[in-house]
C-alpha cells in the first residue's frame, strides 16, 4: 500500500512531499539521496527489493523530499543558505515527520529506524545523533559525511550543529549521550567506483571516541557508490532488524 502526503512546512519554506509504503511493521525513515524526492526510493527499484518486508508486514517504510540535498547539491544557494536549510530540515524532520510518523502507526513509543544512502546516510546518522529518543538505529550507506566541500570556508553553527563529524566529539556527559550510547549505527560502504570507504571510517571513530556503538561493513570492490548495491544492502540489515 503506498499513501502519498504534501504539505507545506513554514521551517523550510516549501512544500515537503512524505510517501509511506505498508500497512504494518517496524517504521523505517529512508532518507533520499541528494537530489532525490519522496519517491526517489521507488523509481529506483528498492520498494520492490524491500517487498517481501513490506508484504509480510514487518517494516512500514516512509521516504520524503531531499530538502536540504537538491540545495547544496544545485550550485544555486550560497554555503550559508545551503546550512541553514540542513539544519531546518532536520528540525522538519524531528518535529514534522515524526510525529506523522507516529501517528500513522497508532504509537509514539516505537523506536524508528533511519536509513539512507550518500547524502541520505547523513541524514540518518545526523537524525540518530541528535535524536535518539526517536531514532534506536541507523542504516548509513555509501556515506557522505563530511559536508565541508560544500561551503567553500564559510563555517557557520547551523552546519556544526547539523553535522556529527562536528558536533558529536564536543558533545557532553548527560542524559543525551547517555541515550545515544543505547543506540547503534551501521556504516556499511562498497569499495568500487566513487565510493569512499575512508567517510564511513572517519564517522565510525568520531562515534566509537564518544562510546556510540556502531559497526563498519566493508562490502568489497564490486560494490559500486550506485542503487544496485543498496538494493542488496539495505533488505539483508532489515530483514535482521524487523
Amino acid at each position: 500500500m503506498k499513501t502519498l502526503s504534501r504539505w507545506y512546512s513554514a521551517r523550510v519554506q516549501q512544500e515537503v512531499a512524505v510517501v509511506r509504503y505498508g500497512t504494518y511493521g517496524v517504521p523505517v525513515l529512508l532518507f533520499s539521496t541528494a537530489g532525490g524526492d519522496a519517491e526517489e526510493a521507488e523509481r529506483f527499484l528498492m520498494v520492490e527489493a524491500l517487498g517481501g518486508l513490506l508484504d509480510a508486514g514487518r517494516i512500514k517504510l516512509f521516504t520524503c523530499d531531499s530538502v536540504a540535498g537538491r540545495a547544496w547539491t544545485s550550485g544555486e544557494m550560497s554555503p550559508r543558505h545551503c546550512s541553514w536549510l540542513q539544519n531546518q530540515f532536520d528540525g522538519f524532520v524531528y518535529h514534522e515527520l515524526v510525529p506523522a510518523i507516529h501517528q500513522d502507526c497508532g504509537s509514539r513509543d516505537l523506536g524508528i529506524i533511519a536509513a539512507g544512502a550518500s547524502i541520505g546516510a547523513f541524514n540518518a546518522v545526523a537524525a540518530t545523533c541528535r535524536h535518539p529518543d526517536v531514532f534506536h538505529k541507523a542504516i548509513a550507506m555509501s556515506g557522505t559525511y563530511d559536508l565541508g566541500r560544500f561551503l567553500h570556508g564559510e563555517w557557520n553553527d547551523d552546519i556544526y550543529y547539523s553535522s556529527p563529524l562536528h558536533f558529536l566529539p564536543g558533545l557532553g556527559e548527560g542524559e543525551h549521550l547517555d541515550m545515544l550510547r543505547r543506540r547503534f549505527i551501521l556504516l556499511a560502504t562498497g569499495e568500487g567506483r566513487w565510493e569512499d570507504p575512508g567517510e564511513s571510517w572517519r564517522m565510525a571513530q568520531v562515534l566509537g571516541a564518544k562510546g556510540v556503538p556502531n559497526r563498519v561493513d566493508a562490502w568489497g570492490t564490486e560494490w559500486d557508490h550506485d542503487w544496485p548495491t543498496w538494493r542488496q544492502m539495505l533488505p539483508i540489515y532489515l530483514d535482521t532488524w524487523s
